[in-house]
């Protein structure tokens, strides 16, 4: 089968929605399947004014690109430009397809631009209505976008890449406690509530983004690493004893369960995303907004790493969501 996947991102971009396709590649093939973009890549594109790791493309002779792709599934990622017109396609023509919510554009609008999140929840239940499933990271997410009026939801898991877990032996942990995030830096990720704690904790920050010369600038005991990849990353996995994650926007975060893997207790505020991953005083520990994170980070003193890691390392892999996607869009 080959599998169409229509997507607004670049494939040469860090975040969860390029993880997620890329990390499905080998169980596909391994399953004898091929997954085939159609990507801002191929088109015409610019930067999101206000926003330049949002791509904006121009569709041209889009009907002409997705025939010759000869997909047997067609799959949309995102509901960009290009998202939008591939649904244009499948609906004009009969032809079935899936979609998947990845991000919380209506509260992402709202907390940048002030766009009422109203009107964005009217479009994407527009835009996901005639779907054949509709793919979702979490339960919570599934729960509150069906109150929402959103139909045909499956909730589609994550994986974690074994070439970020590097064997440890796990010691006491460092004092001050050594804390760490990992993602884009961008101002709805909430990583203000953390670097505020550079007086408490040794934080590392790694990752890049168009909100970290603004850290940067506020918090000069904080380490910004940049991005790191591969082994250089489950290195600094490896260095740290608590994985902080203040976002209360994602989806689900891939970052958590890559650092319960590697061991890492996860403090986070009780939102849909860590709610969805962390065990309770077993894998972290969380706190509603509105709280100081700094008491989740310090409950998680109490939490043993090795246990963390093994509950976690057979739990969260790439051929069981693959698995999961195969099942949705036969």
């Amino acid at each position: 089968m080959k599998i169409l996947v229509v997507t607004d991102n670049l494939r040469k971009q860090v975040n969860g929605v390029v993880t997620t396709y890329k990390n499905m590649e080998d169980p596909a093939i391994r399953a004898g399947h091929d997954i085939v973009y159609l990507d801002p890549g191929q088109f015409r594109h610019f930067n999101c004014p206000g926003y330049p790791e949002v791509k904006i493309s121009i569709p041209t002779w889009f009907a002409r690109k997705i025939e010759k792709m000869g997909a047997d599934r067609i799959h949309i990622a995102t509901e960009g430009p290009l998202g939008l017109w591939a649904k244009f396609y499948c609906d004009l023509n009969h032809i079935p397809y899936t979609t998947a919510y990845h991000t919380r554009y209506p509260e992402f609008l709202n907390k940048l631009f002030w766009i009422p999140k109203r009107l964005t929840y009217a479009y994407l239940r527009w835009f996901h209505k005639y779907s054949k499933t509709v793919f979702v990271p979490s339960a919570s997410l599934k729960a509150e976008l069906a109150d929402r009026g959103f139909r045909k939801l499956v909730v589609w898991t994550r994986g974690v890449n074994r070439s970020i877990i590097v064997p440890r032996k796990f010691a006491k942990k460092h004092v001050p406690l050594r804390v760490l995030n990992v993602g884009r830096v961008s101002r709805e990720k909430g990583l203000d509530d953390l670097c505020k704690l550079q007086h408490n904790y040794e934080i590392t920050i790694v990752g890049d983004g168009p909100y970290l010369n603004t850290l940067r600038h506020r918090y000069k005991k904080v380490h910004f690493a940049g991005y790191k990849f591969g082994k250089e990353l489950a290195h600094i996995y490896a260095n740290n004893d608590v994985f902080c994650f203040p976002s209360q926007t994602d989806t689900f975060g891939i970052v958590n369960i890559e650092a319960l893997c590697n061991g890492l207790p996860v403090a986070a505020y009780h939102v849909t995303g860590p709610a969805d991953i962390v065990e309770y005083g077993v894998t972290g520990y969380m706190v509603l907004p509105g709280n100081d994170l700094s008491m989740a980070i310090e409950m998680c003193k109490s939490v043993d790493n090795a246990r963390v890691q093994k509950l976690s390392i057979n739990r969260w892999t790439w051929d069981r969501c693959f698995e999961i996607f195969y099942n949705g869009i036969k």
